[in-house]
């Protein structure tokens, strides 16, 4: 069975580059039937905390990048890591290193006047004499001296690198607690797992990963590194290039489904296909057509894609995504329309669910005014006899329906031989406060019969003060 993982650490929020790996491993174990885990890498106890551990659970719960395993935090596996490295010892593949950090830098600068590339020395590796005093050693890994480690890598082709470019990493540090390249070896080969997918910059570590699995007797799983996501600038992608948390997407309104879409895509193919749906994306992905190169993060795009969702998404599950937006800006959902037919109705007038809130207010919640330059175009003394036609018409009407309100205005503007903009505009900006909005009848159907006479009656008295005060 395929086994993946998501294996974040928690000493930061969860940003784009981790959800895109985390996409691609959950999809990957998806497609083939597999399992995917999420393990939280906190062993870094200076800069591992709580709020982090949370920003990860609470994003990968709203993407909807559910796992069968986890979370496991390497914190509970401490026990275990030690097991690994006494049993290392055991093998004589493991030795403690006196080295102190000055020491260490003298000998880097010393190399590096030689022209040598910076590595340890190995000078404690075949070390049998005193310890020298005061000193906490280091733990580390006697790397094979000869021969080459090849990565069969599903992205990257084959790479390989000679030992001699390896040094021997630590694996403890002074302090007792495990290093990553030790606790990721350990965890990857006890979980099973089949096929590790992380981002290239990892890629340096692997020779070193697979010499420990050999080292321990384990099966080395099969590595995919994917390119990182760079901003529109080209650089790396970082907090300068604007949300720092995958949470701050769901702030900004974009859909949970739309940024995995996005995300899917930034160096993955399928065709010419650009919008996917969740399980479209699950049975086409697969590793043969990521892209070897970076790509590049496009806000526009994003916007586009997230778009695409927003009309294509069924109306209870946009209603569902768009209700804290509207309860943010103070709407009473309880006093007004279904909110799921106000998301049918404006799902193609938004790119993001904060604009489709922002121009659904009025469905909700009444105004005090209304905005100044549509008023001042169709709130006029013409309008009033309009107004006040539409207001005795919508009074008379049994059924509260779009039809019905539609053949009232077309009424109203053959009785005064008058074309439909005279009307339906000045009506427009009478019930919503506005000029823009979707399809007079329609919008008038959600509002709500007694509030549009109310609000046709306000504009009423708008036109009235304005005409008195000319």
């Amino acid at each position: 069975m395929i086994r993946t993982r998501f294996a974040p650490s928690p000493t930061g929020y969860l940003h784009i580059g981790g959800v895109r790996t985390a996409l691609y491993s959950w999809l990957y174990a998806k497609r083939f039937g597999g399992e995917f885990t999420l393990r939280i890498e906190d062993t870094d106890l200076e800069r591992s905390t709580e709020e982090s551990v949370n920003a990860i659970l609470e994003g990968m719960s709203w993407l909807g990048l559910d796992y069968d395993q986890g979370p496991i935090y390497q914190t509970h596996r401490f026990e275990r890591y030690k097991e690994v490295i006494d049993q290392l010892f055991e093998k004589g593949l493991a030795y403690y290193c006196y080295a102190t950090p000055e020491e260490l830098d003298i000998m880097r600068e010393e190399q590096k006047a030689r022209g040598d590339k910076p590595r340890y020395d190995g000078r404690y590796r075949d070390f049998d004499g005193i310890p020298p005093e005061g000193v906490k050693p280091v733990i580390r890994f006697k790397n094979p001296i000869d021969g080459d480690v090849e990565i069969d890598d599903l992205v990257k082709g084959k790479v390989v690198i000679n030992n001699k470019e390896l040094d021997d990493l630590i694996i403890a540090r002074s302090d007792g607690t495990p290093t990553y390249n030790l606790t990721v070896v350990v965890d990857d080969w006890d979980m099973g797992m089949t096929h590790i997918i992380r981002g290239d910059d990892h890629l340096n570590n692997t020779p070193r990963q697979i010499n420990l699995y050999k080292a321990l007797g384990a099966t080395v799983p099969k590595f995919a590194h994917i390119p990182m996501v760079l901003g529109e600038d080209g650089a790396r992608l970082s907090k300068r290039h604007g949300a720092v948390s995958v949470l701050q997407y769901k702030e900004q309104g974009f859909l949970p489904e739309a940024l995995l879409n996005y995300l899917v895509r930034l160096g993955w193919s399928h065709g010419d296909q650009e919008v996917f749906s969740i399980d479209e994306m699950i049975a086409y992905f697969d590793l043969d057509n990521v892209n070897g190169s970076p790509s590049s993060f496009d806000t526009a795009k994003l916007l586009w894609i997230n778009e695409q969702h927003i009309k294509n998404a069924e109306a209870e599950h946009l209603a569902r995504h768009l209700s804290p937006f509207m309860t943010d800006l103070g709407c009473d959902l309880a006093q007004g329309p279904a909110l799921t037919d106000v998301a049918d109705l404006l799902r193609d007038r938004a790119n993001t669910l904060v604009q489709m809130a922002q121009g659904a207010t009025y469905f909700y919640n009444d105004f005090a005014e209304f905005e100044a330059g549509a008023a001042k175009k169709h709130l006029r003394g013409v309008a009033s006899e309009p107004l006040a036609k539409l207001a005795e018409k919508f009074a008379a009407l049994e059924n509260w329906q779009a039809a019905d309100i539609h053949a009232a205005i077309n009424a109203t503007a053959e009785e005064l031989e008058v074309g439909m903009g005279k009307v339906g505009m000045p009506l427009r900006v009478a019930i919503t406060g506005g000029g823009q909005s979707p399809a007079i009848d329609a919008t008038a159907e959600l509002i709500g019969k007694e509030r549009c006479l109310a609000r046709i009656q306000m504009a009423q008295a708008y036109i009235a003060e304005r005409i008195a005060n000319q």
